[in-house]
């Protein structure tokens, strides 16, 4: 399984979440997604989600059309996306 992990800051969570909400990763590929928010900061959002492959991890995150909900949803700054390879889960 690939996870992504995309780091961003938001304008303002709630408007966030509900473009994340109508533009989940799990309708895009990833086999789950998690919403995690900064402890220091709440308008900073991390997802963590798993996809199948690295062909669909990349072709989810290189979708213009997630480019457009991500500017939709407020985010106000640039990503910070990490690719893994997981090996456990325990």
């Amino acid at each position: 399984m690939i996870v992504a992990a995309v780091r961003h800051p938001v304008v303002d969570y709630d408007r966030w979440k509900a473009g994340f909400d109508a533009y989940p990763p799990t309708s895009n590929g990833a086999q789950f997604a998690r919403v995690n928010r900064s402890v220091e900061d709440p308008n900073v959002v991390a997802v963590v989600m798993g996809f199948e492959s690295l062909e669909a991890a990349q072709t989810f995150l290189d979708s213009p059309e997630l480019a457009a909900k991500m500017e939709e949803a407020g985010v106000s700054g640039p990503p910070r996306i990490e690719l893994y390879d997981e090996v456990a889960a325990i």
